[in-house]
């Protein structure tokens, strides 16, 4: 443990970024020194999760463990393979402050503090609320995106519209007609004069991306090839207005983040819960629908990062405060 002001803090995930990024924007609004620490039960193990025990190989006194000490101050924990490992490091470390993220759906979980979207159901004092998910889009990030992107985006003209394509899910395919509705709407932003800056996803069909790399044959388009580095920020930072596919819970919270107006593509399929968080979410910051429901005007950026940084260094001070002997 450490005895300064800024914590020691491990990630605990599985290591899917869309799990681990969220954990690590949260640590680096914490300002603490971040250990990433990366779950890998064998298959048999994952059976029984969050509900079993962790994969033995991984005892905390066996040796490259992601449970091996020394232990930290705060550890925040995210995904269904991750809840037994916070319980185990719970036990072998009690003063660490367990954090988790997400509806663990289980009550035994042991964290000292859970974080979950409105979308899902747990409440209570030891819970705290939020609309979207924390993310790593820090003031600093952004404008030193916005600067490296500079000679190849500023060229483009006004307005620059993001769109940020994710790909078929547990919940969502693109098919064909969804392709087509999708391009539809991208040619008539283009024909209106506007520009457009696109990425893809790993889960992007390859329908889908030879498309879009079709699409980006007309000028006006800067589209990332997937074999350079990612300007999905650089994308985020030029942004006058942003597209986002629905299946990606994260990127939606990443677009509202900005403050320009956003568009949500629905493909087929969806989930109830993916509703309940775009309502969720309209109540504090109004998205349209494309390519049918545009939006207009910038709006106050919608980021709980920062807060529920603040709230976790917090609990933390007040959790290592021992309590006072009864009088």
């Amino acid at each position: 443990m450490t005895n300064d002001t800024s914590p020691i803090v491990w990630v605990l995930t599985d290591g899917k970024a869309g799990d681990e990024q969220p954990m690590i924007g949260l640590a680096e609004a914490m300002e603490a020194k971040t250990i990433l620490r990366r779950v890998a039960p064998r298959r048999a193990f994952t059976w029984f999760m969050p509900i079993g025990p962790i994969d033995p190989k991984d005892a905390p006194s066996r040796q490259g463990s992601p449970l091996s000490p020394p232990f930290p101050d705060i550890c925040l924990a995210t995904g269904r393979r991750a809840v037994p490992y916070l319980r185990k490091l719970k036990a072998a470390s009690p003063e660490t402050f367990c954090v988790l993220f997400k509806d663990p759906r289980t009550s035994r979980h042991d964290a000292d503090l859970l974080i979950v979207q409105e979308h899902d159901t747990p409440r209570g004092d030891n819970v705290l609320v939020t609309t979207t998910a924390p993310n790593r889009l820090s003031a600093q990030r952004l404008s030193e995106a916005h600067a490296a992107f500079a000679a190849a985006l500023m060229p483009l003209p006004k307005p620059r519209v993001t769109v940020l394509i994710g790909g078929d899910s547990r919940h969502h395919r693109f098919t064909g007609e969804d392709i087509q509705r999708l391009l539809h709407g991208l040619h008539a932003k283009l024909d209106s004069g506007s520009a457009l800056m696109i990425t893809t996803s790993r889960r992007t069909p390859p329908s889908l991306a030879k498309a879009l790399a079709d699409l980006a044959e007309r000028p006006n388009i800067h589209m990332w090839d997937g074999k350079t580095e990612n300007p999905f920020l650089a994308y985020l930072s030029w942004a006058d207005e942003i597209i986002v596919t629905a299946d990606s819970t994260n990127m939606v919270g990443e677009a509202v983040a900005i403050g320009v107006p956003v568009q949500i593509f629905h493909p087929s399929g969806g989930h109830p819960k993916i509703d309940r968080f775009i309502a969720a979410l309209s109540r504090k910051f109004p998205v349209g629908r494309f390519p049918d429901m545009p939006v207009i005007g910038n709006h106050p950026p919608l980021n709980a990062t920062k807060e529920l940084a603040r709230q976790i260094m917090t609990r933390w001070q007040a959790f290592k405060v021992p309590p006072a002997p009864p009088s």
